[in-house]
């Protein structure tokens, strides 16, 4: 962690320029969440009842999409799966949410609280706690069960909560935000999708570009000021998180609860070009940043390739 005594910045670069002022930083984003912050519970009409014949996710986001088995499904079971598989992102959504804000509150606990990044990191813990309820409250409405990580990720977070560098930390954090939201914003414009998920997602992509913002210039900053130590480190944890994340990505109960086998559903998904190409897709922005930054490098970028992500 750092310590009070903060370096000066602005005299570091890296391949993508020089380091930014951190409470310049902080101060926009501030401004930011100023004019554009949103109440769930208030800007979206949580008791509109269900649109017939519209979608919970895109169908072309949905897992099976143009698979052998999703052309047999019928329409009905097709949409079925997409509130199934709403529902079991949104609940990755929130682990990943409780991690972060784990994760930023131990990030500010050596800074000084009169700091504007500190005040920012506190302005996005709230963020995160109003999405958290949100991503809850719409797997609610939508009458889909809650799709828990399997036990020994949700074990494995604790050790990663614990122990996580503070590079690793905003590592995984843009991991576990940039591929969402890159789904997100082909969803609320999808005039198909249910207008309560619309809603949800706008409101998850405006405040989460402040996120990424802060999070990218951060690890930026860490990554040329950490030790060589913690940034290898970062390099191998980040690529162990994004397998992590791609397995956890649809929870394969999904399948079964729409009447599918299961065997069969998880192998035409992982023999699927099209999905290969939307996760690669939404991971392409992220990963092509990491890459520049110096993180996929060595057994990290060979992690990453296995998970899926990276072409």
């Amino acid at each position: 962690m750092t310590t009070l005594t903060e370096p000066d910045f602005t005299a570091l670069r890296d391949a993508l320029g020089p380091l930014r002022d951190r409470e310049q930083v902080a101060l926009r984003l501030l401004e930011s969440s100023a004019k554009h912050s949103f109440d769930p519970d208030e800007e979206l009409d949580w008791d509109a009842p269900e649109e017939e014949g519209k979608w919970y996710w895109p169908p072309e986001l949905v897992s099976l999409y143009d698979t052998p088995l999703w052309r047999r499904m019928s329409e009905e079971q097709r949409m079925d799966l997409a509130r199934h598989e709403a529902a079991s992102l949104a609940s990755l959504g929130i682990w990943f949410e409780i991690i972060l804000m784990q994760l930023l509150v131990r990030h500010v606990y050596d800074k000084s609280v009169t700091s504007q990044h500190v005040r920012y990191a506190l302005t996005e813990i709230a963020d995160e706690c109003r999405h958290s309820m949100m991503f809850a409250r719409m797997i609610q409405k939508g009458g889909a069960p809650t799709y828990p990580v399997p036990r020994v990720y949700h074990n494995l977070a604790r050790v990663l909560k614990t122990v996580s560098t503070t590079p690793g930390s905003f590592a995984a954090t843009l991991l576990g935000e940039e591929v969402l939201d890159w789904m997100q914003r082909l969803t609320f414009p999808d005039e198909r999708v249910q207008t309560l998920v619309r809603g949800v997602t706008r409101i998850h992509v405006v405040e989460e570009a402040r996120h990424v913002r802060y999070a990218r210039e951060e690890l930026r900053r860490q990554m040329v000021t950490a030790p060589r130590w913690e940034q290898e480190f970062t390099r191998i944890s980040c690529g162990q998180a994004a397998r992590v994340f791609a397995d956890c990505f649809v929870n394969p109960r999904v399948y079964e609860n729409v009447g599918l086998d299961r065997r069969e559903a998880v192998a035409q998904v992982r023999e699927s070009g099209h999905r290969r190409e939307v996760m690669q897709s939404g991971a392409r922005r992220l990963t092509d940043f990491l890459d520049d930054i110096g993180v996929l490098r060595g057994p990290g970028r060979r992690l990453w390739r296995s998970s899926g992500l990276l072409a």
